[in-house]
């Protein structure tokens, strides 16, 4: 049976549509909003040219005024060290951009990605596809007919994970088509949604999404992308309510990122503020070395000493999996507490 989205769908639709086009593209902008002299910082916002600043007004309310240091702001805040070029750093670090099939990847045995939707509705600076060819994998029924075929002629593949880009930049009548056709493919049991849309954006998780989700044979997991406790607030949680009701499994994973969540008190605040939205931790990422964000970067000695700390001061299912990624490999690479 093919999904349905009914017709008064699109006036809900409209609302976080209406959010995303409001979002704030000028830093300039941006920094008035938050009543921020922008002349200190006046070098560092041009870097939006090297990547563009998106950010929804729902993320910016969640910011301190008046501080230049807000941990929300510096994901998102152009900064001067973005032009710099640092060895060891790359455009692909995780040896994506040569795919044969556009907008699918298939790293993993029993699992294949595919780049649903090719922008995102927050640009986070230390996104390690900044330098993603979007263009050559834009998104659309004639991409995914091509990701589809593959995925059919693959009968190791049990699960597909939905990625981007934000796959929730699909419309729910786009992805009640996606759905449709991967729920065809017998083969296929679990369908996993990495988004960051329904953090920036709570409105995303509209009941017509939910329905869909809902009526699906597939186990649905969504993986929000949260590195900080003050990212979470009641619509988020409220967003999160929605998904429960219908199965959804909530997990997190994060970056770890200097400046914004590198010490023990930050993550055991993270850790409780996403237990009580309904999300489990799940993976806590080391920065992946694209070029523009070597100044995020929390070195592996560092890491596992911040990892102990919350090891001893919240509950193991608190605890998420620190973790690398490396290209080439076939699974990600979980860093041992116990090196020095």
């Amino acid at each position: 049976m093919p999904h349905i989205i009914t017709r008064n769908a699109s006036t809900v639709e409209q609302n976080w549509l209406n959010d995303l086009a409001n979002a704030i593209s000028d830093p300039f902008l941006l920094l008035k909003t938050l009543k921020i002299d922008p002349i200190p910082w006046e070098k560092g916002l041009a870097a939006k040219k090297l990547f563009a600043l998106r950010v929804p007004m729902s993320f910016v309310d969640r910011m301190e005024i008046g501080n230049p240091y807000d941990p929300l702001l510096r994901q998102i805040l152009p900064l001067e060290p973005e032009f710099e070029v640092h060895e060891g750093y790359s455009l692909d670090p995780l040896e994506e951009q040569d795919n044969a099939i556009p907008g699918l990847l298939h790293k993993y045995k029993n699992r294949a990605l595919m780049i649903v939707k090719g922008g995102c509705a927050v640009n986070c600076r230390y996104c390690f596809r900044r330098h993603f060819p979007y263009s050559d994998n834009k998104g659309g029924k004639t991409q995914w007919r091509m990701a589809l075929n593959y995925i059919a002629e693959h009968p190791e593949l049990n699960e597909i994970i939905l990625s981007g880009g934000d796959p929730l930049m699909a419309k729910d009548h786009e992805l009640a088509w996606l759905f449709d056709k991967i729920e065809s493919i017998p083969h296929i049991k679990r369908l996993r949604i990495h988004t960051r849309l329904p953090v920036v954006i709570p409105n995303r998780i509209t009941d017509e999404l939910c329905a869909l989700i809902g009526n699906s044979r597939l186990q649905t997991i969504l993986v929000t992308h949260i590195n900080h406790a003050n990212e979470i607030n009641d619509e988020l949680t409220g967003a999160m309510n929605k998904l429960k009701r219908v199965n959804v499994t909530l997990l997190n994973q994060g970056v770890l990122l200097k400046g914004i969540n590198d010490s023990v008190g930050a993550l055991i605040q993270l850790s409780e503020a996403l237990f009580e939205a309904g999300i489990l931790p799940y993976y806590l990422h080391v920065l992946d070395k694209v070029q523009g964000a070597a100044h995020f970067m929390v070195d592996d000695t560092e890491a596992r000493h911040l990892m102990a700390g919350l090891l001893e001061n919240v509950s193991g299912y608190l605890v998420p999996k620190l973790t690398r990624e490396i290209g080439g490999r076939n699974s990600k690479t979980p860093l041992d507490l116990h090196m020095e």
